[in-house]
């Protein structure tokens, strides 16, 4: 099969690597039809994170279930099927709980296992991982909304939930990439009554805008703080969804919270300290980290199916495997959100 790899820092390139084939009776083969470069991809794509060269990458996909193990009972061959950025087998005591991204019998996609961006994946603990879209192979329109469930839309849903976002909120959203963006959406579908989203970019204020943000702010730093606690009467934000990972996205976004509220982060942290004594003097509580995406995605694949949602907005970058190295460049010089290619 064809497969991305990554050999180094901004050096992605595509290379043909054995397929896939079961290697215990609870895992299942998938083809992929849809995948799509992550903002956290960047990370290593930059050398900001390490990662070893030479392996496959990508953790967003949507596929056709090509085989399947002999003790998987909720899948079938032919389904079509949305594949969380992690695996989990839905029956330890925390997928349980609902934090199916701490299953302990869970990983990360092309950490033992094949990558997203590639045209065949061996899904382990399939039962658990893969979501059935009824009907089968859905209508074109809706891959885009389809694959942002497989990340962006539930872990902007995870930042909005854990900043506590409730109906009549006024929330902030620091953070104009495709995870802010669908933070944006979310606090709108939790019923949040102004959003002010923080962006300097047309384009992005444009989707911010059309998922439901009340308000744009496109300073950044002291600025952007000033700005909105005018906006807000001096109060601050009810709810705060930090989108970003970088240190001057934490501290804005606790500088924006009203005292008494949380800020839900998603942003994989890089060189960030924890403001403890801000947090500690205004009582400004921290909740977030890695998106139990699979427990969310039911109820946010319905919304898609009925037409109440559409984060596939997201994505406005086309590319073809072989030139995903394109798509990850676009990403990185921000001339694209969010990047995906159809496989046939």
């Amino acid at each position: 099969m064809r497969a991305a790899v990554y050999n180094a820092p901004f050096d992605v390139s595509v290379e043909t690597r054995p397929d896939p084939v079961i290697q215990n009776a609870r895992e299942a083969i998938v083809r992929v039809t849809s995948t799509c470069v992550c903002g956290s991809d960047l990370w290593y794509y930059r050398g900001e994170s390490k990662r070893r060269g030479g392996g496959p990458i990508g953790h967003e996909f949507l596929g056709v279930v090509e085989e399947i193990g002999g003790e998987v009972t909720a899948l079938k061959v032919g389904d079509f099927v949305i594949a969380p950025f992690m695996w989990s087998d839905g029956t330890c005591a925390h997928c349980l709980h609902g934090i199916t991204s701490s299953c302990v019998h869970g990983g990360f996609w092309a950490v033992g296992t094949d990558g997203g961006q590639g045209q065949y994946v061996r899904v382990p603990e399939a039962d658990g991982t893969l979501v059935v879209v009824p009907g089968g192979v859905p209508d074109a329109r809706l891959l885009p909304s389809l694959l942002t469930l497989s990340d962006v839309m539930g872990t902007g849903h995870h930042a909005a939930v854990s900043a506590g976002v409730v109906a009549g909120s006024t929330v902030a959203v620091v953070g104009d990439g495709a995870v802010g963006l669908c933070g944006v959406l979310a606090a709108r579908r939790l019923g949040a009554e102004r959003i002010i989203a923080l962006s300097r970019n047309p384009g992005r204020q444009a989707i911010a805008t059309a998922f439901g943000a009340t308000d744009i702010i496109s300073s950044r730093g002291d600025d952007a703080v000033a700005e909105l606690h005018e906006l807000t009467g001096g109060v601050g934000a009810d709810a705060t969804l930090e989108c970003v990972g970088t240190a001057q996205a934490f501290t804005t976004a606790f500088a924006v919270a009203r005292p008494g509220s949380r800020v839900g982060f998603v942003g994989v942290p890089h060189g960030v300290e924890f403001p403890l004594q801000d947090a500690f003097t205004r009582n400004i509580g921290l909740g977030g980290g890695v998106a139990p995406v699979r427990a969310y995605l039911p109820a946010l694949l319905d919304d898609v199916l009925n037409g109440s949602i559409e984060p596939g907005l997201v994505f406005d970058y086309e590319f073809d495997l072989e030139n995903i190295g394109d798509a990850y460049a676009a990403m990185d010089g921000r001339r694209a959100i969010k990047a995906i290619a159809h496989l046939s």
